[in-house]
């Protein structure tokens, strides 16, 4: 009886042990952080890769993406996104439509708040440092809340300058979203003027506000 409840005891502190955070991982991650949040902006060039695993399919579409706090502008192919803290303008170049709403603050993607990528590790994730090469560090987040769409999210990290290689959604449904960094640059000083919606450029464009 009391080797069964030593084992049963020791069984429960090991499933303790493995849901903590690896230490290792949270000092890698709070640098990583802090030296994009603290720059002036952020600014990438990267490839999205998005296979569906059930379906056997795979697409890939060329993205850049200015950032600075939570304001961004964000081309993905012929759709561009600005925020600028409080209204999400949407222009779908094929329509020559722009849609104006005020956004989600429940939708944690990287579309919607691209910057969650810098901090979304600090709350609702657990951690862990699954490789080191002499180039990288590989780290993984799993949700905390069993419930949730994702089932991982994976940060690839230049050992250097702590700036983003790649990084990588895995959902439930068999969707994996890889989103490869070409140019990282964390000197560019934006002006609040990049992240609002340029009307003089757009002349013609058909209005579609939904605020």
């Amino acid at each position: 009886m009391k080797k069964s409840l030593f084992f049963t005891f020791s069984l429960f502190c090991s499933l303790m042990l493995s849901a903590q955070n690896d230490p290792q991982a949270m000092r890698i991650l709070d640098d990583f952080s802090a030296r994009a949040t603290k720059a002036p902006s952020v600014s990438m060039e990267f490839t999205m890769i998005t296979s569906d695993l059930a379906e056997n399919t795979a697409d890939s579409v060329q993205g850049s993406l200015l950032l600075k706090k939570d304001n961004y502008k964000l081309a993905l192919g012929e759709n561009q996104v600005w925020f600028d803290g409080e209204t999400t303008w949407n222009f779908l170049e094929a329509e020559n439509e722009v849609t104006i709403t005020k956004p989600d603050k429940k939708d944690h993607s990287f579309q919607n708040h691209p910057s969650d990528i810098f901090t979304m590790y600090k709350s609702g994730f657990k951690s862990r440092l699954v490789e080191e090469n002499s180039s990288a560090y590989t780290v993984d987040l799993y949700p905390t809340d069993i419930k949730s769409d994702l089932v991982r999210v994976r940060l690839n990290i230049r050992k250097t300058d702590l700036t983003l290689l790649d990084f990588e959604y895995k959902r439930r449904d068999g969707v994996v979203i890889n989103i490869r960094i070409g140019k990282f640059d964390l000197e560019h000083k934006a002006d609040p003027s990049e992240f609002v919606f340029p009307a003089a450029r757009f002349k013609g464009v058909e209005i579609n506000d939904m605020r």
